[in-house]
Formats: C-alpha cells, structure tokens, sequence
C-alpha cells in the first residue's frame, strides 16, 4: 500500500477525529443540527430573538449545548450577537448569498473531484443513503426532509473530499445557500424538484465511478439553477421583499 492511500485509510478510520463537531454521537452536535434546520427553514425566523432559556426547553437540551450551537452558529454567520441586543437570527442577506453561491462554485466542483478520486465504499453508501424517499418527500412536499437530504448530501461531499480546510469553508456556505432554497422552494414545480433530485444523483454517480472531471462538471450543473434563481431574486425587488419578509 503506498504512502498516500494508507494517510487515506488513516483519514477515513479516524473520521469523527478529523470532524468531531459532525458526530451523530455528541449531544451538542444534535442540538446544533436542529437549531440550524430550524433557521434554514425559517421556523426561528431572520431577526427573530434568540434566548437561551426558551431554547434548552424548546430543544430539552442544556444551556452549555445550546450556548455551543450559538457559538457555531454565529461563526458561520447565521446568528448574530451584539452587546445589550442579544442574540438574534441573523437576516437573510440576499447579496450574501449570491456571494456564497459564488464562492460555492469555486469551492464544490473541486471538493466533488476529490471526493471521486478519495471516496471509500462508505462514503458512496452515505452519499446514496442521502437521498432516500427523495421522490416521495418531493411528491409529497415535504420541505423538512427535502432541507436534511440536501444537507447529508453536500456533508457528504465535503467529508469523501478528505480536506478538512475546504470542508470547514463549503459547509458553513452551503447553509447560507439552504436558507434562501427553502423561501424560494415555493415556486418549484414537482418536475422541477424531481430533475435537481436526478442531478444529485448523476454527482453521486459520478464520484462512485472515480471520474474526477464527472463529478466537477454534474456539481456545476446542480449549482447553475441555484445561482440563476439567486440572481433573479437579488434584481428583482418584488422577489426580494417576498423573501426576506415572509417569515418576518
């Protein structure tokens, strides 16, 4: 086995060492997760307060754990603290996120093209695992399965990618991105949800072959509508003030 593949198989065997804040194990990484698929969704809505107590019961977890996911979460620039405001749900910045769509583009195609020449069996069963009932969810319109499944997948991608740096960097962009997916999700038709699903699935198709190239060109393809819709709705007034008011 060369030099490279055993620091691969070192990588993989270590994973949570490598990302423990991405643990299923740890209590805090739980309460983290469901605080952020609550902003994404907008059930703690942009600008919406955020007090601790209200929090730990909402959530039956600890301050110290609730404090945490704060603390996370105002890194990637999802919550906001000020001194004598408090904490709050940071707004939904349109311009902010073109500009993470943007970053995105560079970033993502390049992990997608690691993961493909990195990835493990494991990391193909994750990524596969990421859309199941992905058909019945989109028929359905259930946006809070639609919202977890997208953000196993990109996770996933980020993590076969085995570069922590890019990792850390596309996650916390990505869940930018999902916040205004979910306000503009309304005007997707079935079809529409079901051939971004069928691009999903061409990426994953792409990194379990190994096709470095593949795999770069279908993220850049699930990407291009996004950043199209993002575009629209920072030129359109009307489409901007839906968006960052509807949940206000």
């Amino acid at each position: 086995m060369s030099a490279e593949a055993k620091t691969q198989r070192r990588v993989a065997t270590t994973e949570w060492t490598v990302f423990p804040e991405w643990s299923p194990d740890l209590a805090k990484a739980r309460v983290y997760e469901r605080i952020l698929l609550d902003i994404i969704l907008g059930e703690l809505p942009p600008g919406g307060r955020l007090d601790e107590l209200v929090l730990a019961n909402r959530y039956d977890a600890g301050l110290a754990g609730i404090r945490d996911a704060l603390g996370r979460l105002a890194l990637e620039g999802l919550v906001a603290r000020r001194a004598r405001a408090g904490t709050s749900v940071a707004p939904l910045d349109l311009l902010e996120v073109r500009q993470a769509v943007e970053a995105r583009r560079l970033i993502e195609p390049h992990c997608a093209a690691l993961a493909a020449s990195n990835a493990g069996p494991e990391d193909i069963e994750r990524l596969r695992a990421a859309f199941d009932g992905a058909e019945a969810a989109v028929r359905a319109n259930d946006a809070v399965a639609l919202v977890g499944m997208d953000q196993r997948f990109h996770e996933a991608i980020a993590r076969a990618s085995r570069n922590v740096t890019l990792a850390r960097i596309l996650i916390p962009l990505q869940h930018k991105a999902a916040r205004f997916w979910v306000y503009s999700m309304g005007a997707d038709t079935e079809a529409r949800r079901l051939e971004e699903i069928a691009q999903h699935l061409e990426v994953i198709d792409r990194i379990a072959a190994h096709d470095a190239e593949g795999a770069r060109m279908a993220v850049l393809r699930t990407l291009g509508a996004f950043a199209d819709d993002a575009n629209r709705a920072v030129n359109s007034p009307a489409e901007a003030l839906a968006l960052t008011a509807g949940h206000g």
